[in-house]
């Protein structure tokens, strides 16, 4: 029994360390964006994947915390200024009720897709500290630009920047 234990030791140890030394997962700007596929309130799937050749600009959010209510609007006049078929706007709803998602969006003329990430699945990919992070990823999937907090996403500098991915 001792010699049993003793081999299953020797062979389970290096699967043990390798799985506790592993780093978490986190979108790292400069590296291909992590993949997911969410859906939205309107019922249409959205795979990040799917959208090379496009910038898009990733929120994660949720109603219940006052930066990301407070940054929504200047997110959706940015938003609705945008060429559509360059860019798309994600507001991944974290771990919230899609309901009050639901009447919050309807209470600000919300319009850019709101996508249900309730289980985390994509928070997680991304590695998310708190609410709001956003993320930018420029048409071949590489992730440019990642902000933690709140933005005024109407300024000059973003525009500029988002512009630039736009042209590129």
């Amino acid at each position: 029994m001792r010699k049993l234990s003793l081999l299953i030791l020797i062979f389970c140890l290096p699967l043990f360390i390798t799985a506790c030394g592993q780093e978490p997962k986190v979108a790292t700007v400069g590296k291909p964006a992590p993949d997911f596929t969410l859906v939205d309130r309107k019922g249409k799937t959205w795979t990040l994947s799917e959208l090379k050749g496009q910038v898009v600009f990733i929120n994660f959010w949720a109603t219940w915390c006052p930066p990301c209510r407070d940054e929504m609007p200047s997110m959706q006049k940015l938003y609705a200024t945008q060429p559509k078929d360059k860019f798309k706007m994600l507001a991944v709803l974290n771990k919230d009720d899609p309901a009050l998602a639901d009447i919050f969006a309807a209470k600000l003329g919300i319009t850019m897709p709101i996508l249900d990430d309730q289980d985390n699945t994509a928070g997680k990919e991304y590695g998310l500290t708190g609410l709001p992070e956003t993320y930018i990823v420029d048409k071949l999937g590489v992730l440019r630009k990642k902000f933690i907090g709140p933005e005024h996403w109407g300024s000059p500098k973003i525009r500029h920047m988002l512009s630039r991915y736009i042209n590129e």
